[in-house]
């Protein structure tokens, strides 16, 4: 069983981040990585378009083995859990919100955290309630910028119309005075230099891929799940194949990555 693959899934390239973070966190473990592209992005989705597509996946996942699945993907995580734990049955299923939302909450008192992520993950409210039960006296603000994903998966970053893009969300008087900004988006992590140089560096940024992978070995070890073989093996699968997939997916893992395009839908 711990020699099994770990999958993990997304609606695009965002999840690579996590996929990465996993890589450098439990270098023995193999990946299998789901990016459904056909239906990206998954936040301006209905939550029942996610929850099928998501439990799809999952089915999937299951064919190939894998021992854990990973919801890389916080539209997915706030509205699908549900659906694919109990697709999944036996098999361990990790989100991407549960571990960021515990550090933050964990660590506040009266901040004022700032929450950036799509429509689907927005409207749900998931890191609001999440946080706040855990600490009452925090103060969330919640703003969707359902433009940085298709931005970030052109692989338009770094340039003038990004640079007025990020710009204009965090301008928002919604954010004002945040003292940190959750990147509720598997995508952002590629625009996080944008956004501190907007904030010139005086608001803490809240990556989740590093946390999520930390949780998920945290978890793997207590269920005896860790691979103790340095043999691992990473498998790319997309739902379409695109140049911009091919072109980013080797920016998001940080090294060359060969992808395979399946159709999972019939």
């Amino acid at each position: 069983m711990q020699n099994l693959p770990i999958g993990i899934f997304d609606s695009g390239i965002g999840g690579l981040t996590v996929a990465h973070a996993l890589k450098e966190k439990l270098p023995n473990e193999s990946i299998i990585y789901f990016g459904d592209t056909a239906h990206l992005p998954y936040g301006e989705k209905s939550d029942e378009a996610i929850g099928n597509f998501s439990k799809r996946i999952t089915r999937f996942l299951i064919s190939k083995d894998c021992k854990a699945i990973v919801i890389a993907c916080n539209s997915a995580s706030s509205v699908a859990f549900d659906l694919v734990k109990k697709q999944a049955k036996n098999i361990p299923v990790f989100n991407v919100i549960d571990p960021v939302a515990n550090a933050v909450a964990s660590n506040c008192s009266n901040f004022k955290i700032g929450v950036i992520g799509t429509k689907a993950t927005i409207q749900s409210g998931v890191y609001t309630r999440k946080i706040k039960k855990i600490c009452s006296s925090a103060i969330v603000a919640s703003l969707a910028t359902p433009l940085l994903v298709p931005m970030i998966e052109e692989g338009s970053i770094n340039e003038e119309v990004s640079h007025k893009i990020i710009s204009n969300y965090l301008s928002n008087r919604l954010l004002k005075d945040i003292d940190s900004l959750i990147l509720a988006c598997t995508h952002y992590p590629l625009i996080l230099n944008e956004i501190n140089a907007f904030y010139s560096g005086a608001v803490k940024l809240i990556d989740s891929a590093t946390i999520v992978a930390d949780s998920i070995k945290v978890e793997l070890k207590n269920m005896q799940l860790l691979n103790l073989n340095n043999n691992p093996n990473y498998q790319f699968y997309i739902s379409n194949y695109t140049k911009s997939f091919a072109k980013s997916a080797k920016f998001f893992f940080q090294e060359e990555i060969k992808i395979e395009e399946v159709n999972i839908w019939n």
